[in-house]
């Protein structure tokens, strides 16, 4: 499963709230509440949020072994 827990806490670190992305990014609201939901998302999308944080893939979503038992 990819998280995007780390997501919010690099945006709040940046001041990047999610009304700033809507209104002065035109992040659509749909791609937040799929982001939230930890569901796929394109590429296109994560980089749309690494260009507007200025940071790095890795520092917004994580790879978490879903463990088979």
């Amino acid at each position: 499963m990819i998280s995007y827990n780390n997501l919010w806490k690099v945006m709040e670190e940046k001041g990047v709230s999610q009304y700033t992305l809507i209104k002065k990014y035109k992040i659509s609201p749909a791609q937040i509440t799929r982001l939230k939901r930890n569901e796929s998302v394109s590429t296109h999308t994560i980089e749309m949020f690494c260009r507007i944080l200025d940071c790095e893939v890795g520092d917004i979503m994580e790879y978490i072994r879903d463990d088979e038992t």
